[in-house]
């Protein structure tokens, strides 16, 4: 029998001076209002104690808090947030330790509740969603300068105690080295200058292959950094890993432990000389070393020079209708009288909006969708969010 516990005070006031007059028994009477026993005691019994206002809805909240954060505690709290602004339950509760050491003082969970009911603790802006795409699986390489594979070994120390940051490239279907170089640092203009003359020297592929650390990708839209957004600018695909999968670029990283075993154990004395010693180490690695995918004969007899040229980068081709607007240094547009974060990583290049309905715009950087600006908004782009396929890299 469906049971009714929320009637209205009408109702159960009509109940109550029914029970007197009734010719059935409280179990029919009950029953012929939908309501349990249990239930039509417990009204007549408020009514005959506390008259019709006791047949209100009670709050079931605990009338006793023996464990209740007294006043003292409150303005104590209070008092040391407006002193510092900026700390949080954890230092809060700390201080107030180092104040009252034989005092019971209130968790730190606690603490954070009451600066919430004081108005003292402002919630942070929660991100607003983007629109969601599905990320196509990347292509598989068939010839020479489809894919090149690009990393950073790991960093060690000569023996002098300099760093050593090399930059690996590395064909994927034939396994020929292209690069093994030490670098000053991870930091985009010298990792853009040695790929520029990697470029004018092999010329350009089709697609690189690398993961989601910097330089090459970042938190912002897509993931993409300023690295991975000039390569789309010359016209390369740019293909990620899945994050924690380094076996999307398992030849690669295979290819570093080679690396390794042969030019780092132990490292030269110093940077020059390591530089110098991996330099012989990969024209043996490619012209004379055997390897096992390539039937025992090395990489050097598979290998040809790429067919694109190196061009600098190329203007971007947007669809009408569209609106162009050029991305400032620290990452914004001027939108409809306002700056509107876009990503640092497109800055000094044009993107495009294009009208989805009214007052949503699709932000594109080439061919790339990045997100949406919404006319409502006052923070940025919304990004867009990419679901990754189960198994392998996908291309942006």
């Amino acid at each position: 029998m469906p049971q009714n516990h929320d009637l209205s005070l009408e109702r159960k006031l009509r109940f109550v001076l029914a029970v007197p007059n009734a010719s059935v028994s409280m179990r029919q009477l009950c029953r012929a209002w939908q309501i349990s026993r249990q239930t039509g005691y417990k009204w007549l019994r408020r009514y005959r104690t506390g008259g019709a206002a006791a047949l209100q809805n009670r709050s079931r909240a605990p009338q006793r808090r023996p464990n209740a954060l007294s006043q003292l505690w409150l303005q104590r709290i209070e008092s040391l947030r407006r002193q510092h602004p900026s700390w949080g339950p954890k230092k809060l509760r700390a201080t107030l330790r180092q104040k009252h050491p034989r005092s019971r003082l209130p968790a730190v969970s606690t603490i954070g509740v009451s600066l919430h009911r004081l108005g003292l603790l402002v919630p942070r802006r929660r991100r607003l969603p983007g629109p969601v795409v599905r990320a196509r699986r990347a292509q598989p390489a068939g010839r020479p300068n489809d894919v090149w594979t690009v990393d950073f070994k790991g960093w060690f120390a000569t023996a002098d105690g300099k760093r050593v940051d090399p930059l690996t490239v590395r064909d994927l279907i034939c396994r020929f080295g292209l690069l093994a170089q030490r670098l000053s640092g991870q930091k985009f203009l010298p990792v853009q200058q040695a790929f520029i003359r990697l470029f004018r020297q092999r010329g350009q592929p089709r697609a690189l292959r690398m993961d989601n650390g910097s330089p090459f990708g970042s938190s912002g839209a897509v993931g993409l950094s300023s690295l991975s957004a000039w390569f789309i600018t010359l016209g390369i695909e740019v293909q990620f890993t899945r994050r924690g999968h380094p076996e999307d670029n398992g030849s690669h990283e295979q290819w570093h432990r080679v690396l390794k075993a042969e030019t780092t154990r132990p490292p030269a004395g110093t940077p020059a000389l390591q530089a110098a010693r991996t330099t012989r180490w990969l024209r043996r690695y490619n012209q004379e070393r055997p390897h096992e995918a390539l039937n025992q004969q090395p990489p050097a007899r598979h290998y040809y020079n790429s067919r694109r040229p190196y061009l600098g980068t190329r203007p971007p081709d947007y669809p009408q209708p569209r609106l162009l607007r050029r991305v400032h240094n620290g990452g914004e547009i001027k939108w409809q009288g306002r700056f509107r974060f876009v990503g640092e990583a497109f800055a000094g290049s044009l993107v495009a909006l294009r009208k989805q309905r009214r007052g949503l715009w699709a932000v594109y950087f080439y061919h790339v969708l990045l997100g949406h600006l919404h006319d409502a908004d006052t923070s940025g782009l919304r990004t867009v969010k990419r679901l990754r396929p189960v198994k392998g890299p996908c291309k942006v």
